[in-house]
């Protein structure tokens, strides 16, 4: 008996793997409803009647043109996601295209749903990405890094915190793709430094064991 027991555990594990993962689609297409024009909310967005989808559902024009780095950071990320492409619902897949001034950063930042893989386009990337917390508290988050040239492919696991730099004294541009119709983006500074409402002080001087006024500061910057 506890051996049976014990085979149909296994039978029933061996069944029973659940993939972390976009929804999939459960016939040709389910072209997305805008959010302000659908009547509930789900997790994705709801499918458009088949009968009303045309051709221009599955088009995004313009990726060609770069985008506008003319900003603190010196990049610009253009995202065609199911946001700005319907088509994309339920498929698992989005791409963006990245631009970088000289000396640009697309600074440190997560996609918490998806992994992204990225092609050097034009110029030269200084990019990387940080493993999540080890097991032993004594041991660090591990750094991976690369300098990339045009035609180079690089990989960013789901959920780590990745950044691109271009190192050049050209402007640089990259297309990418991401394994999730919405990946979702958290620049870390952004969230940590910036958020409404502010994260207290205290929170923050004891986490990263700095002066309060220079946390502050930081806060002054994302105003």
């Amino acid at each position: 008996m506890a051996v049976r027991l014990l085979i149909s555990v296994l039978i029933i594990s061996l069944f029973s793997f659940t993939y972390a993962s976009d929804p999939a689609p459960l016939q040709d297409f389910c072209v997305a409803v805008k959010d302000d024009e659908a009547k509930v909310f789900v997790n994705g967005k709801i499918c458009k009647d088949p009968n009303m989808v045309s051709a221009d559902d599955f088009f995004f024009p313009g990726l060609n043109m770069p985008g506008n780095t003319s900003n603190a950071q010196g990049s610009k990320v253009t995202p065609v996601n199911v946001n700005q492409l319907p088509g994309l619902n339920t498929l698992g897949i989005s791409l963006v295209r990245i631009d970088y001034a000289p000396y640009g950063l697309n600074p440190p930042h997560t996609h918490p749903r998806a992994t992204e893989v990225l092609v050097v386009v034009e110029g030269t990337l200084f990019v990387g990405f940080v493993t999540s917390n080890p097991a032993d508290p004594n041991v660090k988050n591990k750094l991976f890094t690369k300098t990339l040239y045009p035609g180079d492919v690089f990989v960013f696991p789901e959920g780590l915190i990745h950044f691109q730099f271009n190192v050049g004294k050209t402007n640089a541009f990259v297309f990418a793709g991401l394994s999730s119709q919405n990946p979702g983006v958290i620049t870390i500074a952004n969230a940590v430094f910036g958020s409404d409402p502010p994260i207290n002080l205290d929170v923050l001087t004891k986490a990263f064991q700095v002066d309060a006024n220079v946390i502050k500061y930081l806060q002054a910057q994302f105003k």
